[in-house]
């Protein structure tokens, strides 16, 4: 680069080469070392990227992995001869959502086969219908802290039996892919069913339940006018008839009052009568608000409490108010 020089008078002469810049000098290692220090010590600036995420689990989600199984999440069928514990599909994914988060972990199903398929005779009428089998291979992926995602396969059956050939195939192929995401899951501890591959059980808890979930016990009542054994002999019968006419205590939580056989009928028809998607719609989101497992064929039997009737009337009226908005 040349720059030109100005004279005493203002006239400009003949430009000469500027003087070069002196290079940089590349820092030292001792001048390195320094900046990393201050850079550690330096409090993170707002909105700057966080510190990477420490690598495995959590202590919580180790706690959880490895905390006994409660036995009113266990499940029995009958099997051969015997009974096999279990636990339900949808309680293994909630498990998983509870545990990795619902964004730490997500399954793929590899492989699925159909392996058999046969007429066969259905029910106490020997109806005809139709026998499938279904084989499946799901492989289910962890985000544990920093590491590499952790990977486990499990394969599974499944069986379907129906008049109809599609909802025969349909139950199979759904059984046999969760069955197979259960025994992947499986692999990860005791909430996911780990705990019942040992006979002996030891790692459920409460042994005294049956495995039919969380149930209060039964109440033996006397017959009517014979004094409970060791108890106090019958009060005077005008006061039995007071007691008669007293209303019963309502229970604790009033959406777990049963409705009457009319209110449910009433229910019944009002689902009957809706369209094809918006019932479709609302089987899914009753489904999933109220837990309904994937293996029960229909809702109309789960429908039979208060809680079910006011979420019922809450998501017409929402659908009623949003078609409205739309014409």
């Amino acid at each position: 680069m040349t720059v030109a020089a100005p004279s005493t008078n203002g006239a400009r002469t003949t430009s000469r080469p500027a003087p070069p810049r002196p290079s940089q000098r590349p820092p030292s290692a001792l001048e390195l070392i320094r900046s990393a220090d201050r850079a550690e010590e330096a409090p993170p600036e707002a909105g700057s990227v966080p510190q990477a995420t420490p690598p495995g689990f959590s202590p919580e989600q180790l706690g959880a992995l490895s905390a006994p199984l409660d036995r009113a999440n266990v499940r029995q069928r009958e099997q051969g001869r015997g009974k096999v514990a279990y636990v339900e599909g949808w309680f293994a994914v909630a498990e998983a959502n509870r545990i990795f988060g619902f964004d730490g972990w997500q399954r793929q199903t590899i492989a699925v086969r159909c392996v058999a398929q046969a007429e066969r005779t259905i029910g106490r009428d020997q109806k005809p219908g139709w026998g499938v089998t279904y084989t499946a291979r799901v492989r289910v992926t962890v985000t544990a802290g920093g590491l590499t995602p952790l990977i486990r396969e499990g394969s599974g059956a499944g069986h379907g039996i129906d008049v109809d050939l599609g909802q025969a195939h349909e139950s199979a192929l759904k059984e046999a892919e969760t069955d197979a995401m259960k025994r992947a899951l499986m692999t990860f501890g005791n909430p996911f069913g780990l705990a019942l591959y040992d006979k002996a059980q030891r790692q459920v808890s409460s042994a005294a339940g049956q495995g039919d979930g969380a149930q209060r016990p039964p109440v033996s009542r006397p017959a009517a006018g014979a004094p409970a054994a060791g108890g106090p002999s019958p009060a005077p019968a005008h006061t039995q008839a007071a007691a008669s006419t007293a209303q019963p205590s309502a229970p604790a939580d009033p959406g777990q009052q049963t409705l009457d056989a009319e209110t449910i009928r009433h229910l019944h028809t009002s689902l009957r009568a809706l369209p094809r998607p918006q019932l479709e719609s609302l089987t899914r989101a009753f489904r999933k608000r109220f837990q309904v497992p994937e293996e029960a064929v229909t809702i109309a039997d789960r429908i039979n409490q208060k809680c079910h009737h006011d979420w019922i009337e809450a998501f017409l009226v929402s659908h009623r108010e949003v078609r409205q908005v739309e014409q």
